[in-house]
């Protein structure tokens, strides 16, 4: 495929450039707003009328559309040094896999540090399309700014380059998650031809941004905005959590590479982009007569005197570390409606007559008022230590065992001497390796047999 530069850019790009702020109420990142802005014949994201963003005005992004994952897909995670960073890779894969479970999904991640777009279009065939992935996600942006103020020319180069990895990866079968790049928080130190200042990389990787969702639209598949609720909580969770002794820095420590809330951020991005609901578990309890339903995934075991037990093959997703750390994954759940959006394990009570309710799940215990036990009760939300923490756990250290041999596999064995002495001897050598650490996942992925008690507080 011959590179076409677009001359559709620079009008993309101007809006986000000079475009006036329009001011609007505040708008925390986790809700979107009505509000949006209008500027000529685009539509611009809401944004909190504020100094901190007046100067960004990124294109409106389109609502998660219907369900792209199919049953027994091959997903391909692909980026740069943020990919192999194997952070948000991890999320996502465990997410699918104990979450979602009846898709059985296989996973690879293809992170490759210092990578531009046209450096994957180099190596798809070897590494990614090999494996035939009916599926795939797409983060670059940060290293095709070259750290640099934006150009119109950088912007063409971009959009071109980007635009034949996604027909290529069409081509094949697969369908495609288009990611933007993330924010910075710092001027990258390691760059040796890095120039102008922050806000001027901030509003090259906001141009990009909107050059990737134009990508979308062009190749009609989906995309992930990471870039603005990224750099949104830059500036908001910074001013919540962050204090002069320890900021709390969504980009990461060097500005780049983010810590486990920021990662939780693109993680959201792209799951939600594949459509995905977010209902793992529904419980119906009825006090009175003492029975109880549930959903797909989920087995009634017994009930007796408001306590109901249960084995669940699907689980909600456990993140338990602090609130407000930037390293901190349950963070990042709190950045963005994660448990609202992707994480609701309901449990819907009637026939209960007291005002107050004592809920216990395995170790741990809550009060509720009766009127949340009619309306349900998301116990993902409420019990962040939960009977599945241990379970959730095993298969994610597995998951993260086997994204990191895939780097190895990849970098080291594909590109390395073995590989160049005889690539299909290279492959089925690791290959057997690699399904090893796979079955050892599916090993992890155990049932999980737990107890919910509901007692009337007087």
């Amino acid at each position: 495929m011959s590179l076409n530069p677009s001359n559709s850019i620079l009008s993309i790009t101007l809006g986000i450039l000079v475009g006036a702020c329009v001011p609007t109420q505040l708008i925390v990142a986790e809700e979107r707003s009505s509000q949006v802005q209008k500027l000529g014949t685009y539509s611009y994201e809401p944004k909190p009328d504020d100094a901190a963003f007046a100067k960004f005005n990124p294109r409106l992004a389109p609502k998660p559309g219907p369900l792209l994952l199919r049953q027994g897909d091959r997903l391909a995670i692909v980026g740069d040094s943020i990919t192999e960073q194997k952070i948000y890779s991890r999320i996502i894969e465990t997410y699918l896999t104990v979450c979602v479970p009846q898709f059985a999904i296989q996973t690879r991640q293809y992170g490759w540090s210092g990578e531009r777009a046209e450096g994957f279009l180099r190596r798809m065939d070897r590494d990614c399309l090999r494996f035939k992935p009916t599926i795939a996600t797409l983060a670059y942006g940060m290293n095709d700014t070259r750290y640099r103020p934006f150009d119109v020319l950088n912007g063409k180069w971009y959009h071109d380059h980007y635009s034949e990895v996604v027909a290529k990866l069409k081509d094949s079968g697969a369908r495609v998650v288009v990611g933007s790049p993330g924010c910075a928080g710092k001027i990258a130190s390691w760059v040796k031809s890095r120039s102008g200042t922050l806000d001027e990389h901030n509003l090259h990787l906001c141009a990009l941004r909107d050059i990737a969702l134009q990508v979308a639209e062009e190749q009609n598949v989906a995309f992930a905005d990471i870039f603005w609720p990224m750099y949104q909580q830059q500036i908001l969770a910074a001013r919540k959590y962050g204090t002069a002794e320890k900021p709390y820095e969504i980009a990461g420590r060097d500005g780049i590479h983010p810590g486990g809330a920021g990662h939780l951020l693109m993680a959201y991005a792209f799951l939600r982009a594949m459509g995905l609901n977010g209902e793992i578990a529904t419980i119906k309890f009825d006090y009175r007569a003492d029975t109880a339903t549930t959903s797909e995934g989920h087995k009634i075991e017994g009930c007796e005197k408001g306590i109901i037990r249960l084995t669940s093959q699907r689980y909600p997703f456990c993140a338990d570390g602090p609130i407000d750390q930037d390293d901190s994954i349950r963070s990042g759940m709190s950045l963005v409606p994660f448990d609202r959006d992707l994480n609701r394990f309901m449990l819907h009570v009637s026939g209960f007559d007291a005002s107050r309710a004592k809920i216990t799940w395995g170790l741990h215990s809550a009060v509720v008022s009766g009127e949340q036990l009619a309306k349900g009760i998301n116990l993902a939300m409420l019990f962040p230590r939960n009977p599945f923490n241990t379970a959730f756990n095993a298969v994610d250290s597995a998951v993260a065992a086997k994204q990191a041999f895939e780097t190895q596999q990849i970098k080291k064995v594909f590109h390395g001497k073995e590989g160049k002495q005889d690539m299909v001897a290279a492959v089925a050598r690791t290959e057997k390796e690699r399904a090893t650490l796979v079955a050892k996942i599916a090993a992890a992925k155990s049932s999980v047999t737990h107890q919910l008690s509901i007692q009337p507080v007087e």
